[in-house]
């Protein structure tokens, strides 16, 4: 199995976040500022490094069962549940001046880019 940050589906859903995030810093940064552009490159970077751990997690399960695949899935699913938490309660009780709509859009709309990896035929 090969590691699943090298492989081509996490690789472009990672790449197509990181444009995303990118161009909705650069249309925030139009629209409200500073503070606007950093907020959605926040709410951007927060699944960029979930996909990163879940990536990992699975990555470090060696699974030799139907059954043990579908259980690392659902720990590698938990362990980026967390992680986004974890951020999100950071960003929103650290940075006093966050935009929310900016962060909150970045994150909806990579979050749906996540799921676009299971439909990448590799």
């Amino acid at each position: 199995m090969d590691a699943p940050l090298s492989t081509k589906p996490i690789r472009r859903v990672l790449r197509w976040q990181a444009i995303v995030t990118a161009g909705a810093a650069a249309v925030a940064w139009l629209w409200g500022g500073g503070h606007a552009a950093l907020s959605a490159v926040l709410g951007g970077v927060v699944n960029l490094t979930s996909v990163v751990v879940y990536a990992v997690v699975l990555g470090i399960s060696n699974p030799s069962s139907a059954g043990g695949t579908v259980a690392a899935m659902f720990r590698a699913e938990a362990g980026k549940i967390l992680v986004i938490i974890a951020q999100l309660w950071l960003v929103l009780t650290t940075y006093r001046d966050v935009v929310p709509f900016a962060f909150f859009a970045t994150f909806v709309i990579t979050v749906l880019l996540f799921r676009l990896a299971f439909l990448d035929r590799d």
